[in-house]
This record gives structure tokens, sequence and C-alpha cells, in this order.
């Protein structure tokens, strides 16, 4: 496994942890703004590790595929991932 996959698996554990607790939270009936400020720190580390999954993929499937002079597909792909983050 390359560098940036542990690296974003070590911030999904995270988000992991931050959901169960927002879980928790949300049983115990706790401020709604508390609440709410726990899924945003959960989508910051879920964004941070999608960033370094799409870093490890321009930097080894896209680099090989241009390498091949068949670069135009991964292309097209990265465009639809970052049209639907911008969305």
């Amino acid at each position: 496994m390359n560098k940036e996959r542990e690296e974003a698996k070590k911030y999904l554990k995270t988000a992991k942890g931050q959901i169960e607790g927002i879980l928790k939270m949300i049983d115990e009936g706790r401020y709604c703004i508390d609440i709410s400020n726990q899924i945003i720190a959960a989508e910051k580390q879920i964004r941070k590790a999608n960033m370094l999954i799409l870093k490890g993929h321009l930097n080894s499937c896209v680099k090989e595929a241009f390498l091949n002079n068949s670069g135009e597909e991964k292309v097209d792909e990265i465009i639809d991932v970052f049209d639907k983050l911008t969305r």
C-alpha cells in the first residue's frame, strides 16, 4: 500500500470514530450545534482522505497512462471526479 493510501486510512479511521461519537451525541440528545460541528469535522477528515487518494491516483495510474500514451481516459475520469467535488 502506498504512502497516500496509508495516510488516507488514518483520516478515515478518525472520521469513523467521529461518526460513532456523533451517533452517540444524537442518542444522548446533545445540543444541535455541537452535533453539527462534529459532522463538519468528520466531513473534513473524509475530504482529506479523498484528496490523498486522488493524489496517489495522479502520481501512479495517471502518470503510467501518460507514459504509455493512453492518458486521455484518465483525464476524463479526473475531470468527472472534480466535477462531483465542486457540486
